[in-house]
């Protein structure tokens, strides 16, 4: 297991302005039974060796600048992934952050709360694996569930989809009250999100709250909860891999809502790639998400 320093170092890599807590003066929810933050390396998987956090109860995010004389105004606000029981923080995160600088913007990673995981690590391991199995089990595209509820539904997991989602309007609303000091236009920015992070990007999307965001990115994730899709509904991008069975009708679903209620929608959906690759490169056609992804920004005209 990696300690908090790994997470440490990486950040000092990377050109930051601050960190900033979501709620200073405590949250209007919570989830029970977190305990100590700490982060860790997965053995297997797409995203072996990478860091990732777990038990996270108090929610941050961090600010990343442009090199100076290189932004566009643009802010993003990046959310990684993991079943709201971890974050890929480093190859759906501080990877994304990094990128996304690189190409003029200021981005926003948010570390939102997620629900306990055991002490254990070899029992926490164990359990994680599983779950990976799970996703990347074969499964007939007829039987594949168009909405999440279909696939996991307990009180748990609906609970800290919804502590989840409160992060993330709160999120927004403070890479929108720090615009200015940044020079970013306020009403230019939005979410990318994957996986459990593209739920939470399409969760805020349906029910911002407020203002909605300038655009949303649901990446391998994301569904409306069966409710109808608001008439300022941001533009949306969303992309999958055909053999992340678990979820790719999920996201087929999305891009169907949206653009059934008239709004602007762009859907990509590679023949392979699996579930969670994030900047992960594997040799295939999916690598190029950031490419298309870039130039959907550019055509919205957020670049």
């Amino acid at each position: 297991m990696a300690d908090d320093a790994a997470v440490n170092i990486r950040l000092a890599s990377t050109k930051t302005e601050e960190v900033i807590r979501l709620w200073p003066d405590g949250a209007p929810s919570s989830i029970p039974g977190v305990g100590t933050e700490s982060s860790f390396s997965p053995p297997h998987g797409l995203a072996a060796g990478t860091t990732m956090l777990r038990n996270i109860s108090d929610p941050t995010l961090t600010v990343f600048t442009p090199p100076e004389g290189r932004g566009n105004g643009v802010g993003v606000v990046v959310v990684p992934g993991g079943g709201w029981r971890i974050l890929a923080w480093e190859h759906e995160g501080l990877e994304v952050a990094r990128w996304l600088t690189g190409k003029g913007y200021t981005a926003f990673l948010l570390k939102y709360r997620v629900m306990g995981t055991p002490d254990d690590p070899a029992q926490f391991i164990a359990a994680l694996m599983a779950q990976d199995q799970r996703v990347a089990a074969p499964l007939p595209a007829m039987q594949a569930p168009r909405a999440l509820s279909e696939l996991a539904n307990d009180d748990a997991l609906v609970h800290a989809r919804e502590v989840a989602a409160d992060d993330g309007r709160r999120a927004l609303a403070i890479a929108r009250e720090r615009a200015p000091a940044l020079e970013l236009n306020p009403e230019a920015i939005g979410l990318l999100g994957f996986s459990a992070g593209a739920f939470l990007v399409a969760d805020v999307a349906m029910e911002p709250k407020g203002a909605p965001p300038a655009f949303v990115a649901p990446i391998y994730g994301g569904d409306t909860r069966g409710r109808p899709v608001p008439a300022d509904a941001p533009p949306l991008f969303t992309l999958i891999a055909h053999d992340d069975r678990l979820l790719f009708r999920m996201v087929e679903t999305l891009y169907l809502a949206w653009t059934d209620a008239d709004r602007s929608a762009e859907l990509h959906i590679f023949a392979r790639g699996a579930h969670g690759f994030g900047m992960v490169r594997q040799g295939l056609p999916s690598d190029r998400w950031t490419e298309l992804f870039s130039d959907w920004l550019a055509d919205k005209g957020f670049a």
